[in-house]
């Protein structure tokens, strides 16, 4: 049926062909440092080898009868393969435990444990000269199998068990192009190694491990979706699924989270716009605390860092020690520049359970009133309450735990109301009164910020349909738009189906944006403000001068109003440079023709200060708090009566 020896060789050039291309190509791409690459390289290696020798069989065959040297090459050729191929399962075991993230939980007993069959095989296949346990030639030198191959197909199948049930076991652990890649070399492999066993004369068992081999490569081992090329270190994408794998597999590891909070000061200096430039700088000093397989940039000011359970410094002490390294000056290639940074260290999953808190440590803003450089223990605490705002963001929403409380504005000419800003609260039933600046950020990350403003805007148009709001002279209300909300595809319909809903005139409602995030996206932006108003609404730009103030976002985005935030008032009373602040910003936002609402007002004097000023309106503590609907529905009619 199939034509001897000549198929017999191409089968083995096939594999050798693949395998050592797959080896070429991994150096090539510099994918050798990992354990999980070592093995996946080992396995190529074994393939490799293992072609070759049966090349060397094949070649030789012919020849057993009369030459002394092709039974010597034979003999060597089937010696190195069975005492190579034996150790492929076991390899791949391991690599499969690497890739769904437990091989780091082996201990010496585990891996001896897990070895003990592998040694087995392999003591067997190195007596096999001596008591042919495995196989033997007989009178004409043919060669015939004894019961020690059965048991190495046993042993690989025992392996494959072992490394499936892993799988299973880890499944969650593994992202779908991982599984089917693996999945992938099961199937085939073992369609090879059935095909071989059953019938000597069809030589597929290495083809077929070779070609899964390849596929491995493309589907797990291509890393350029999360590598950055520049650094080598691993980006969010990366760590994410890293640290997953760790957590189901309940391996325990610590996460050192290192911020920069000045690293603007290096692209002011070298005048580079490269965002990599940071990582440039720390690469090597980094590399030196853990292998550059557990270092993730997360954004470009901040890294995290993965210590695992069998290190033997501390995450204490490695976080001392990087916080310490940060006190001298670094060399960014033009000159010596001295980093500003706070360095986290939390263990997992004792203080930290899921990636969610994960990215949270990483992303979010170390709070005020940490002074200190390292940050442990209880100093982290926020991390966990970030956990416990999102579950009473879900128990809000599940048994209407929030209310919209309103802020009134005011004309700055006669003092008359001119309409309320709607402001969200949260009365959890275990965490009691919660506000917005705490849990908004939360919502946003947790991907429940849609329902929330959602539910804000829905009572404002009922509020706004009752007529009491025109009834006592008011002109709008106003309403927070979260901008992830607002770049969601379809948005601009959602938000008119929503108010299309009610009896109301959509200038009533005013729309704030706040100024960092406007100045984000300007081109997405301003498209979604134009086609709003386009539509009736109104906008207003809220917190001017917190810090991100960019003309760029006023001009681009169609803004009605300018709320200037509270800072820039209460620094002009503190100082006379705040007073040129102030009066040089409303002057400038005057020229651009928007009017102009200052938040924060609290006193009779900043009044006076304000009117001096000539903006058009006013809002803060000297007229009222933030109240719920029935409360300020009362203080309007006061106000009237």
């Amino acid at each position: 049926m199939f034509p001897g020896n000549d198929f017999h060789l191409a089968s083995y050039f096939a594999a050798f062909l693949i395998s050592f291309t797959c080896i070429l190509y991994t150096f090539l791409q510099r994918r050798t440092d990992k354990p999980q690459n070592r093995l996946y390289i080992t396995m190529l290696i074994i393939v490799t080898f293992n072609a070759i020798s049966g090349m060397a069989t094949v070649v030789a065959e012919p020849f057993l009868a009369t030459s002394s040297i092709a039974r010597l090459v034979t003999n060597l050729g089937d010696f190195t393969y069975f005492l190579f191929h034996s150790a492929l399962c076991p390899a791949f075991f391991l690599y499969v435990s690497c890739v769904c993230g437990a091989a780091e939980k082996y201990g010496n007993k585990e891996t001896l444990l897990y070895g003990f069959v592998f040694y087995v095989t392999e003591i067997m296949v190195l007596f096999n000269p001596l008591f042919h346990w495995v196989y033997y030639y007989d009178d004409n030198y043919a060669f015939t199998r004894n019961w020690g191959e059965n048991g190495i197909y046993l042993a690989a199948v025992l392996y494959f068990m072992f490394a499936m049930a892993r799988l299973l076991f880890s499944w969650k652990a593994v992202n779908t192009k991982r599984r089917f890649a693996l999945l992938y070399f099961f199937i085939i492999v073992v369609a090879g190694v059935l095909l071989q066993f059953i019938d000597m004369n069809i030589k597929g068992e290495l083809f077929a491990e070779a070609l899964s081999l390849m596929g491995v490569m493309l589907a797990v081992e291509a890393e350029d979706d999360l590598v950055d090329v520049d650094t080598g270190f691993y980006n969010r994408k990366a760590l994410r699924m890293d640290a997953n794998s760790y957590i189901v597999n309940k391996t325990k590891f610590e996460i050192i989270c290192i911020k920069v909070t000045n690293a603007d000061v290096i692209q002011k200096l070298t005048g580079s716009a490269n965002v990599n430039i940071l990582a440039q700088v720390l690469s090597d000093y980094l590399k030196t605390i853990v292998p550059r397989y557990y270092i993730y940039q997360t954004n470009p000011e901040t890294f995290v860092l993965t210590l695992m359970e069998n290190n033997l410094e501390g995450g204490k002490q490695v976080a001392t020690r990087i916080s310490e390294r940060f006190d001298k000056p670094w060399d960014c290639g033009m000159a010596d520049v001295m980093l500003n940074a706070v360095v986290m260290d939390v263990k997992v999953p004792e203080e930290l359970t899921n990636t969610v808190d994960l990215f949270y440590m990483a992303d979010s803003v170390v709070p005020d009133g940490h002074s200190k450089k390292v940050l442990t223990g209880e100093d982290l605490d926020y991390i966990l309450r970030r956990g416990e705002i999102e579950n009473a963001i879900a128990r809000g929403l599940d048994e209407d735990g929030f209310e919209v409380y309103y802020q009134p504005t005011y004309h700055l000419d006669g003092l008359k109301l001119h309409g309320a800003e709607a402001l969200i609260r949260l009365n959890d039933s275990i965490m009691g009164r919660l506000f917005p600046d705490e849990f908004i950020p939360v919502a946003e990350q947790a991907g429940m910020i849609d329902a929330i403003d959602e539910f804000v805007l829905m009572q404002v148009c009922d509020f706004l349909e009752s007529g009491i709001p025109k009834q006592y002279g008011m002109d709008c209300i106003n309403v927070n738009l979260s901008v992830i909300q607002c770049l969601q595809p379809g948005f601009v319909d959602r938000i008119c189906k929503i108010v299309d809903g009610y009896d109301i005139e959509k200038s009533w409602i005013n729309f704030e944006i706040t100024e960092s995030v406007a100045a984000s996206d300007y081109e997405i932006l301003s498209g979604v403000v134009k086609d709003l108003k386009s539509r009736g609404f109104r906008f207003a730009m809220d917190d001017y001068g917190t810090g991100y103030s960019n003309m760029q976002s006023i001009f681009a985005i169609d803004f009605d109003v300018v709320k200037i935030d509270k800072s820039i008032l209460w620094g002009a009373e503190e100082t006379e440079l705040g007073r040129i602040i102030l009066g040089n910003s409303v002057r400038m936002i005057d020229q651009m023709h928007r009017q102009i609402l200052v938040e924060g007002v609290e006193t009779k004097e900043q009044v006076e200060m304000l009117r001096e000023l000539c903006v058009d309106y006013l809002q803060g503590y000297y007229f009222s708090k933030p109240i719920p609907k029935n409360e300020f529905i009362e203080y309007i009619q006061a106000k009237a009566g």
